[in-house]
């Protein structure tokens, strides 16, 4: 006979979060999908600063300052810490609704709204929160089932709502949101100063060479400053440019995604309910606030119920109590006829050890319980 096994496996929270996203190392580590970009990133600072270290730096430190080597290693580790820190991150990501939570939010919302006519619109799900004294509208998500918290939106690359979502980069590998903003802009900043730095000692180093071999020459010696200059050039335009319109941000306290809607400075003219009216003031509010912990809980232990069916043999006396020599022997005389006429099967009675008198061991009489003598009504029919 076959047996229902349930057991409970324990398994990561992380391994059944919604969403569009990749989780390494037992869920410390969390990322878009979309990787691409972001190895790409990687493949530049990696390989720009490891040809300036290999063919400058030597150069640079013996003919002007061995400081200029120190400076430029502690510019790319500053660096990619800070990358590393806003893509492997949680940004802020906001759980959806359980199935009991979004039920009752619904009933709230009809009971709010009222029945909508067939063929009619039904009104905007909208709730209107106070926020310095102004009127602050919070959105429903209909993939999260939840009211999105006030500068909360919806990631339509990684599925999932962001709180303070600023936008989402794919040369990080991450969306940018309340809990990872403050690396970025560190990141975009302390890039744009090693760029700047390697772009401006490789001008250096081609001027010193210049002057002793010629210009022609020295550009023909070293093809690897050549590449380095011109991955520099174009890159410094754009990192540069965005660290200034994010430092524009910080100053007013404004997220990407606010300005490019415009949710301040439209036709309505509502002030931003978020700025303390002074730039300092705002710049240690998103630089150096306190940071929230992670309500994803990812690493939390998730318990699941798994049942298996196991073959179970014939047991034997020390697993099941008889039930048929018992009942042989409480009932009334009349009774042995009747039992000895049907044979339990198999399933019903497990197979009992003999004796060599023939009766199971269980049966047999004791010194202090004495068998019942049965009438003897002749032979039995089989």
């Amino acid at each position: 006979m076959s047996v229902m096994v349930v057991r409970k496996k324990a398994m990561r929270k992380w391994e059944k979060l919604p969403g569009r996203n990749t989780f390494c190392c037992d869920g410390r580590i969390m990322m878009a999908r979309q990787k691409g970009i972001f190895y790409l990133t990687l493949f530049l600072i990696l390989g720009t600063c490891a040809l300036f270290f290999a063919f400058e730096c030597r150069y640079l430190a013996v003919q002007l300052s061995p400081a200029i080597p120190v400076f430029a290693v502690v510019l790319f580790l500053f660096a990619m810490a800070m990358l590393l820190r806003t893509s492997f991150s949680d940004p802020g990501v906001i759980p959806r609704a359980l199935p009991d939570e979004a039920a009752f939010v619904e009933m709230e919302i009809e009971a709010t709204n009222g029945t909508v006519p067939q063929g009619q619109r039904p009104p905007p799900r909208i709730k209107n929160f106070q926020i310095n004294n102004q009127i602050v509208k919070l959105k429903y998500c209909y993939t999260c089932k939840i009211f999105r918290p006030p500068r909360a939106s919806h990631c339509s690359i990684c599925d999932n709502c962001v709180e303070r979502f600023d936008h989402h980069c794919p040369w990080v590998g991450n969306c940018v949101g309340k809990r990872n903003y403050r690396y970025f802009y560190l990141f975009i900043l302390s890039l744009s100063l090693l760029t700047i730095y390697i772009f401006t000692f490789n001008i250096v180093y081609v001027a010193l060479k210049s002057l002793k071999i010629g210009f022609l020459n020295t550009l023909k010696e070293t093809p690897g400053t050549v590449l380095e200059v011109l991955i520099c050039f174009f890159t410094l335009w754009s990192v540069v440019g965005l660290t200034g319109f994010h430092t524009f941000l910080v100053a007013l306290n404004q997220t990407t995604n606010e300005d490019i809607k415009g949710a301040w400075t439209g036709k309505n003219r509502v002030q931003n309910p978020y700025s303390h009216g002074n730039i300092v003031k705002n710049c240690c509010e998103v630089l150096c606030g306190p940071l929230p912990p992670s309500v994803l809980d990812r690493r939390g232990i998730l318990q699941q119920e798994e049942s298996s069916a196991q073959g179970e043999s014939t047991r034997g006396p020390s697993t099941q109590e008889p039930s048929a020599p018992e009942k042989s022997s409480t009932q009334e005389p009349s009774a042995p006829e009747k039992s000895s006429t049907q044979e339990p099967s198999a399933a019903q009675v497990p197979m009992l050890p003999l004796s060599p008198t023939g009766m199971p061991e269980e049966a047999q009489p004791s010194a202090v319980e004495l068998p019942a003598q049965p009438r003897d009504d002749g032979p039995t029919e089989h």
